[in-house]
């Protein structure tokens, strides 16, 4: 799974609010960028939190393919 895919998973699953897990679902579609995330105070820390379990590979591949497959449009 790419970084993107993994943070927007862990973003989704981590929220308490509606509108960070619509974020999160916008990051997946590549409607919102990490960087505009970061912008946001109320997510810098949840986005910096999401980039450290990806790179210690913390998340489970299997759960992030089934969040991208129910989340993420796909326009022919």
């Amino acid at each position: 799974m790419d970084k993107v895919t993994c943070i927007a998973y862990f973003l989704y699953k981590s929220a308490r609010s509606q509108e960070i897990k619509e974020q999160a679902i916008q990051l997946l579609n590549g409607d919102l960028s990490i960087r505009d995330l970061k912008r946001n105070h109320s997510l810098s820390a949840h986005v910096v939190m999401a980039e450290s379990m990806v790179k210690k590979n913390k998340i489970d591949k299997n759960q992030v393919r089934l969040f991208a497959e129910e989340f993420m449009i796909v326009e022919v």
